[in-house]
């Protein structure tokens, strides 16, 4: 039974399952698209969400930590349903630059 669902940055998937089976298809996704330690991923959210950007959903939050967009294309793909302006979009960037 599910109780609750929460995004999960894949830092945080991978703490989660480290007891199950290494040869499993999502180990391996993991290992290949994980880029960032539980504790950089964390680090990372709690920048995110000091910009106080009340545009930055849960989930929007949890896809900028997994994909670390590096320029203003890669977040308005992202963003896809919520507009930014150039100055959201650069505070974004600013954060991410140093993961």
């Amino acid at each position: 039974m599910i109780l609750s669902m929460k995004p999960l940055p894949l830092a945080e998937v991978q703490a989660q399952i480290s007891e199950m089976d290494e040869k499993t298809p999502l180990h391996d996704y993991i290992k290949q698209y994980c880029k960032l330690s539980v504790e950089k991923a964390r680090g990372l959210e709690e920048q995110l969400r000091g910009l106080n950007n009340v545009k930055i959903k849960e989930e929007y939050l949890i896809k900028i930590i997994d994909f670390l967009p590096r320029d203003a294309e890669e977040v308005h793909k992202i963003f896809n349903d919520v507009s930014l302006d150039e100055s959201e979009v650069n505070a974004i960037i600013n954060v991410v630059k140093d993961y």
